[in-house]
């Protein structure tokens, strides 16, 4: 075959965005949880993602970074950055469906991401629900601190 049969997805020397790229600590051996992650991002966003590349490091480092165009950006120079996920920030590796939903959450925030959602929204209603019992308790106190006449207990000073 000729080379001009080749396609070539990005001509050399550029990024094609989103580019998430997973830093992973080689000395720690995490090359299989960083590919992991990297082969269920892909999965999920196809072609949602321009790439997924992972970086060897090393010093127990595992960070996961979305580069993304910045509103009004011409070029990968211009690119915006987010940290979606640092272990020694954040605590331990991500579970697959919280990655998920914060990548989601920087390419496509109105995409619903099917079963990986269905905790999510109950767990952010309920959290909705525990402010709002919070917020109607503090109401009933302050109810109970003033009379009719609006003055306040004297027993609550």
């Amino acid at each position: 075959m000729a080379e001009d049969d080749y396609a070539t997805p990005a001509a050399a020397g550029t990024q094609r965005l989103p580019r998430v790229s997973i830093e992973f600590c080689t000395q720690c051996k995490w090359l299989l949880r960083a590919a992991y992650y990297a082969q269920e991002l892909l999965s999920t966003f196809s072609t949602g993602l321009g790439e997924v590349a992972l970086q060897p490091s090393t010093g127990g480092r595992f960070i996961v970074t979305i580069h993304h165009g910045a509103a009004g950006a011409s070029g990968p120079e211009e690119s915006g950055k987010t940290v979606l996920w640092d272990r020694k920030v954040d605590g331990g590796f991500p579970e697959t469906k919280e990655l998920k939903r914060r990548v989601r959450d920087v390419i496509e925030p109105g995409r619903g991401l099917g079963h990986v959602d269905k905790d999510y929204a109950k767990g952010a209603a309920a959290a909705a629900s525990t402010v709002a019992e919070k917020k109607e308790e503090e109401k009933r106190e302050e109810e109970k601190r003033t009379d009719a006449a609006g003055k306040e207990c004297e027993d609550c000073k």
